[in-house]
Order: structure tokens, then C-alpha cells, then sequence
């Protein structure tokens, strides 16, 4: 969402008031306005105050040119609520091949997920 502001000279300027794809806002990296954090080969996409999160957990790699990447990457819809068990708060799973799969089905899961407040 932007907001125009006048200059003096009459000119308008554009005021970015949230971050982009890939920007960082408030020392996380930013997809799709929402945070993404990787600890190690686990990535948490979501906000922690909300109900839910994504956690994407890396399970093989692949070499292609010089770069290694992800192979089978398994997703999982997340309460974030403290008082269920780590079992219970497990609301959807599944195994995707490549990180892009896995990220399109867990945006996904959680927009609806949050449709649902």
C-alpha cells in the first residue's frame, strides 16, 4: 500500500509504508507480506502472533551446476498455540518436491488457514 505525498514544488512522491517480496521489514526477509525465517534447513513462513504458521523442513538436497538445493521438502500447517501438544498442533502435512512446490502449498494452506479467524 503506498501513500502519495505533495513537495513544496508541487511534485508527487510515493511513501513505501510495508515491504516488497524479499525486502527485509523489521530483520526478517519478507514473502508475500509475510515473514520467512530459516534456522538451519527448517523455514518458518508466517507471523507468530497469528493462529498458524508454515514450517518447511528440508529433507534432501541436490547439487545442479555449483549451487545445492532443495529436493524433498516437507510442509506443515502449525498452530502456534502454546497450550497443544507438538502432535496436536500439527494441522496439515505434506511432502513436495523442490522449495517452490512447497511454498506455493503452504501460502496456500495458510492464507485459507487465516481466512478462517
Amino acid at each position: 500500500m503506498a501513500e502519495k505525498a505533495e513537495k513544496p514544488e508541487g511534485k508527487k512522491t510515493v511513501k513505501k509504508t510495508e515491504a516488497k517480496d524479499g525486502q527485509k521489514s523489521g530483520g526478517f526477509l519478507m514473502y508475500k507480506g509475510r515473514p520467512l525465517v530459516r534456522s538451519g534447513n527448517v523455514l518458518y513462513y508466517g507471523n507468530m502472533t497469528d493462529k498458524c504458521v508454515v514450517m518447511l523442513q528440508i529433507l534432501s538436497t541436490k547439487t545442479v551446476k555449483d549451487m545445492t538445493v532443495a529436493e524433498k521438502v516437507q510442509v506443515q500447517l502449525m498452530s502456534t498455540d502454546p497450550e497443544l501438544r507438538m502432535k496436536e498442533r500439527i494441522l496439515k502435512k505434506s511432502e513436495k518436491t523442490g522449495l517452490y512446490n512447497a511454498m506455493d502449498i503452504g501460502t496456500v494452506w495458510l492464507e485459507r488457514a487465516l481466512e478462517d479467524k
